[in-house]
């Protein structure tokens, strides 16, 4: 069974990407970082087999952004709000994944959507070690399943599974992945996965301090 692929990102300027990078980053190489993630994500997602690829953004897309993609903007209001925009744009079973875990690999995406597909699972959840979480899936997407929800706190993935129980939807746990909001998880996404475009412009920016320094 294929699925939409959905990634949900903000388009990486400076002075909006990623500012709790900012200190110890600049604002130009936390959008720089942000760029590579993106990036990344974005050519994981297309190796992976479905019948849609969208991006759902803030903002407007760049170079960055490869081929077989569609682009749609994300709805007004806050995140559980536009969580629930960008499942409404799909039809039938929908994998989405932000852009805070760039060593997303095809073998795990497409676990998560056999999961979907081995009629057991309504859903599959992703955690991430912040307490958030990095992919959620949905054989019948309903604005249900975000509204109303804290979120980007260190409970939101409690909050998110309770939301599904509440809602009798079965579900099933992909692995912990690390998101990369602070730099200490910059750095270590980047010695776990040292092959990502993330991984070298993070090597890069390093390397512009040794300089100055």
């Amino acid at each position: 069974m294929n699925a939409d692929l959905l990634v949900i990102a903000k388009e990486p300027v400076p002075g909006r990407s990623k500012t709790r990078l900012t200190p110890p980053l600049m604002p130009e190489q936390a959008a720089a970082l942000a760029e590579a993630a993106l990036a990344d994500t974005l050519e994981t997602v297309a190796r992976v087999a479905a019948r849609r690829r969208i991006l759902v953004l803030d903002g407007s897309p760049g170079p960055w952004l490869p081929s077989g993609f569609e682009v749609a903007p994300q709805t007004e209001g806050g995140l559980d709000k536009r969580l629930a925009g960008a499942f409404s744009a799909t039809r039938g079973p929908a994998l989405l994944v932000g852009m805070d875990s760039p060593q997303i690999t095809v073998d795990l995406l497409e676990r998560a959507v056999e999961l979907l597909g081995e009629g057991a699972n309504d859903a599959v959840l992703g955690p991430a070690e912040d307490g958030g979480w990095w992919a959620i899936g949905l054989t019948e997407p309903s604005p249900d399943v975000f509204l109303g929800l804290p979120m980007s706190t260190d409970e939101t993935c409690t909050a998110q599974i309770a939301r599904l129980e509440s809602l009798c939807l079965s579900w099933a746990e992909l692995p912990t992945l690390r998101d990369f909001d602070l730099i200490e998880d910059a750095h270590a996404v980047a010695s776990e996965n040292p092959d990502l475009r993330f991984s070298a412009c993070l090597r890069e920016i390093e390397a512009t301090w040794t300089a100055a320094g």
